[in-house]
């Protein structure tokens, strides 16, 4: 029996010089090979490069590949200031001038609502207050612990442990616990990540982390919002989410109230709220005769916003999946179905008691894998005045911003910041108006 011939076409390890075309979502850019699309990490458009090819796709439609030299540069190029860059899998743009970094981001945005929901929207991507080098902004960060207990960062897309000394994009309150200079024999069998936490308030947290999760109870920071003439304390689990900016979540939650212009006596649904942070904005903005509905999954989250919404008594939490609370039961498959996550068309389910009929303002502020369809579908029907969305995902973003279109809501304003600076990621903030 003869053998299979091979499939024509690039193999892992092959190193072919491309030309390098536009940003792709993801950090890479797009270049093509004797028919074959490659995504190419570590480049610039308009680049000549010598790639290596780390994967073939299946059936070989595409090839990812890393840049090993640079044939010849973009202008917006600059040396990586750290001497990980490239090996890391934690920064995309180390090798992009910062500036040059927040266009391609615009780039991309703009580019995924062209494709995904038929906008064309002019889109600058913000700087937030502080940090304006791209460095030292990171509050919250996982450290990888390999076989031999040594620790540090995972390459992209690897299993594998490449053992740092510091992270440049970390606080410096992160680096000085030393968790990276924990000798080996100080480093638990079963632990597999030490998550290092740089509160607003208090001294850092180094909680470490098992294949089953933290291994001691539950740690909790205490976090502090400023945002115009709000101010708020928020009780947020060490490994729970909160923005990793330290600019970001009083920046985000300013704007929010600004772009939904809250009125006294105005019903709000804040949903996959978190702790609270902007439903306690909102609350104190509606007043006492206005309402708030918080809606999270998450037990220790929900908790927690229970915990920091307690002053407000125009406010209440609702712990339950988004899509579940609106009635909707999304379709199941045999395999555990994360928070966020897009099923398809939902069955109709019991909707929450709390969950009213109309509503005058709605804030969404989902999991990278956006609202989905029937959620923003039942949010439309509630027929509020006016939507906030907030998007840490263009593409799920611009899935969502269709199917608002096609339930009668358009955007107004669209704005996005950098928050975190040197990685592909970028945060948008959509005002909708019917």
């Amino acid at each position: 029996m003869t053998a299979p011939a091979p499939e024509p076409g690039l193999s892992v390890g092959e190193v072919v010089t491309v030309d390098i075309g536009p940003i792709a979502h993801g950090g890479h850019c797009v270049a093509r090979h004797e028919g074959q699309v490659l995504f190419v990490r570590h480049t610039l458009p308009g680049e000549r490069v010598r790639a290596r090819v780390t994967e073939v796709g299946s059936g070989s439609r595409f090839v990812r590949a890393d840049a090993i030299e640079v044939v010849s540069a973009s202008p917006d190029r600059v040396p990586a200031p750290c001497r990980y860059a490239g090996v890391c899998g934690g920064c995309d743009f180390q090798h992009v001038d910062l500036a040059a970094q927040r266009r391609l981001k615009a780039t991309v945005v703009r580019e995924q609502l062209q494709r995904l929901a038929r906008l064309d929207i002019p889109v600058e991507v913000e700087a937030l207050a502080g940090h304006r080098d791209g460095l030292r902004w990171r509050t919250r960060t996982e450290f990888a612990v390999g076989p031999e207990r040594e620790i540090g960062m995972r390459p992209h897309r690897s299993h594998h442990v490449l053992p740092v000394d510091d992270c440049l994009i970390a606080r410096e309150e992160v680096i000085a616990t030393g968790v990276l200079h924990r000798p080996a024999e100080r480093v638990p069998a079963d632990v597999v990540a030490f998550d290092v936490i740089a509160p607003s308030v208090g001294e850092p947290v180094v909680v470490p982390v098992t294949a089953q999760g933290a291994t001691e109870a539950a740690v909790a920071v205490t976090e502090v919002v400023e945002a115009g003439g709000f101010r708020g304390e928020f009780e947020v689990a060490a490994r729970g989410f909160w923005q990793v900016h330290p600019g970001a979540a009083g920046r985000f939650v300013e704007l929010a109230v600004e772009m939904l212009a809250p009125r006294a006596g105005e019903r709000v649904l804040d949903l996959y709220s978190g702790v609270g942070v902007f439903a306690a904005a909102l609350a104190e903005a509606v007043g006492p005769t206005g309402e708030v509905i918080a809606v999270e999954s998450d037990v220790e989250a929900s908790a927690h916003a229970q915990a920091n919404l307690a002053a407000y008594d125009n406010a209440v939490v609702v712990r339950a999946r988004v899509d579940e609370a609106f009635g909707i039961t999304a379709r199941r498959s045999r395999g555990p179905q994360r928070r966020g996550s897009r099923g398809g068309r939902g069955r109709p389910g019991t909707r929450h008691p709390l969950i009213p009929p109309t509503a005058d303002l709605v804030l969404l502020d989902p999991p990278r894998t956006g609202a989905a369809a029937d959620v923003c579908r039942a949010v439309a029907a509630l027929s509020p005045r006016a939507i906030v969305y907030v998007a840490c995902d263009p593409a799920a973003l611009a899935r969502d911003l269709a199917t608002f279109a096609d339930s009668g809501y358009a955007v107004r304003t669209l704005r996005a910041f950098d928050a975190f600076p040197m990685t592909h990621h970028v945060e948008c903030i959509v005002l909708l108006e019917r």
